[in-house]
């Protein structure tokens, strides 16, 4: 799955490191966070977060990266019999808490073992942080009780 969803899987990374409340302050972490050396450009890391965002990205808009990312992330909840929880973070009133064996059945192993190699987070720390993180933060690019358009998320990538 995480070959197939590069947006939700940059969003998640950046949840997990720096969290929504420091999405402003993102731009120098994401300058090859978690990479290797450049071989071109020792100034410049590869392989970190900068490149699976860049990746994700594809040459269009941040804005469209969020958008995507959080489609797709509220469908895998929805697909793995979490729907509601993932609804509750979108629509107003109180967020439904996500726990590390719901984060685990929903992401898959393919995802939190990428995130786990970008982020340099363990296992516990990366779950522990995106169960903390995640319903504050959808809720948060989701302020009209449904998800953005690439249009709208552009202003929450800053």
């Amino acid at each position: 799955m995480a070959k197939g969803m590069p947006s939700m899987v940059a969003l998640l990374g950046l949840l997990a490191v720096a969290g929504f409340q420091n999405r402003d302050k993102l731009g120098s972490l994401l300058n090859g966070l978690g990479g290797q050396p450049d071989p071109a450009n020792p100034n410049r890391q590869t392989g970190g977060l900068g490149d699976m965002l860049g990746g994700a990205l594809g040459g269009t808009a941040a804005g469209g990266a969020i958008s995507g990312g959080l489609g797709d992330l509220v469908d895998h909840f929805r697909q793995a019999g979490h729907g509601e929880k993932a609804d509750s973070w979108v629509n107003a009133g109180a967020n439904t808490p996500v726990n590390a064996s719901d984060l685990e059945q929903t992401l898959g192993e393919d995802t939190i073992t990428e995130l786990v190699q970008k982020t340099g987070l363990s296992r516990t720390d990366l779950l522990e942080r995106l169960a903390k993180t995640l319903p504050d933060a959808v809720n948060q690019m989701t302020p009209n009780g449904r998800l953005p358009t690439a249009d709208e998320a552009q202003h929450l990538a800053g």
